[in-house]
């Protein structure tokens, strides 16, 4: 580096040093290339999903065939842009938490779809029975859906209950809100 008489570098002579930095690097082999010789003690872990166990009353199951992934990215921004009404998926003892209230609801709510006797307020009184406060109900065609938060982390329910049948499932809210119901906007 080149300095003038009073030790002031040269302005024109610091990005040209900067630039030879950054093009000298500080190796030339890349983490594909490794070899069993060059891993390190410690491996590095990739983050992945959380682990979940049985929970009571569960038994194991096969797991599912896990879908191929594209390296090409999408032409459109749907998926990307729709993220924010995606839900959280329960793991752990959340999860555990989630099935416990589902399979609550179903129970407390066949007496009342084998009388065919279901409108929203009878869901609603039902559920508020289990001790869920913040309960949602609404007429969805020959169907009452339903909406139940179950605690504050969120741990939420969701379904119906109709003529053929109780649905209901469990999940961790959704990104950019708080609560169970979905966002109406987001990014």
């Amino acid at each position: 580096m080149m300095t003038n008489g009073a030790g002031r570098i040269w302005p024109r002579t610091l990005p040209v040093a900067l630039l030879a930095v950054l093009a000298a690097g500080c190796g030339t082999q890349r983490a594909a290339e490794a070899t069993a010789g060059d891993v390190p003690s410690q491996a590095v872990t990739t983050p992945s999903t959380p682990a979940d166990h049985l929970c009571p009353g569960e038994s194991p199951s096969p797991a599912a065939p896990s879908a191929p992934t594209s390296s090409t990215p999408p032409t459109d921004h749907y998926a990307e842009n729709h993220g924010f009404m995606v839900p959280f998926t329960l793991h752990g003892d959340r999860r555990c938490q989630g099935l416990a209230a589902v399979g609550r609801v179903r129970k407390a709510l066949r007496p009342l779809r084998e009388k065919g006797g279901f409108t929203p307020e009878s869901v609603s009184h039902t559920i508020a029975g289990l001790g869920y406060s913040k309960v949602r109900t609404y007429a969805d065609g020959s169907a009452v859906g339903f909406l139940i938060e179950v605690d504050d982390y969120p741990v939420c329910v969701e379904g119906s209950v109709g003529p053929a049948e109780t649905e209901a499932d469990a999940f961790g809210g959704y990104p950019d809100t708080t609560g169970c119901e979905q966002p109406s906007g987001g990014h």
